[in-house]
């Protein structure tokens, strides 16, 4: 018998080493590793492992694990990414976030411990946080992932 442990390090497992756009995808898949798992599991451990949905370039979406280290709950850290956030927009190949005042920091920390691809790097001021990515398409789909987060801000703290 799997514990609960066992079955989230292989939910992880699985979406780092897949491309996995629903949680439909991913049940299978966990059903295939011999993980007896519902749909609802799947949600409830996305949620609490602080997975994410990210925009890849065409608009393909697929799932992102959080890897933040240190005694801050990835689940709490996007809390305060999303619930920080006013606005974003890009500028060729640039994605500017402005934040509540004095978010900046812990947003462009939050976005740090994503690990996303494309993103080469990000500094942040009081409210205002730039990001370079490659080019600009994949600045359009970082655009797309992080109103997508601001729109779904249905994170508990």
């Amino acid at each position: 018998m799997s514990t609960k442990n066992d079955r989230q390090e292989m939910l992880i497992r699985l979406i780092k080493e897949n491309d996995i756009s629903t949680q439909e995808e991913l049940t299978t898949l966990m059903r295939e590793h011999g993980f007896q798992v519902t749909q609802a599991t799947c949600s409830r451990d996305i949620k609490d492992l602080g997975i994410i949905k990210v925009t890849v370039p065409g608009q393909n979406t697929k799932y992102a694990v959080l890897d933040r280290t240190g005694d801050i709950a990835p689940g709490r850290l996007l809390a305060v990414f999303a619930n920080s956030l006013m606005s974003c927009s890009s500028a060729m190949n640039l994605v500017v976030v402005r934040t509540l005042p004095g978010m900046a920091q812990a947003a462009a920390s939050a976005l740090d411990s994503m690990h996303l691809i494309n993103v080469v790097g990000s500094i942040a001021g009081d409210d205002t946080v730039f990001i370079a990515t490659t080019g600009i398409d994949e600045a359009n789909a970082l655009v797309s992932t992080i109103k997508d987060m601001m729109s779904s801000s249905s994170v508990d703290l």
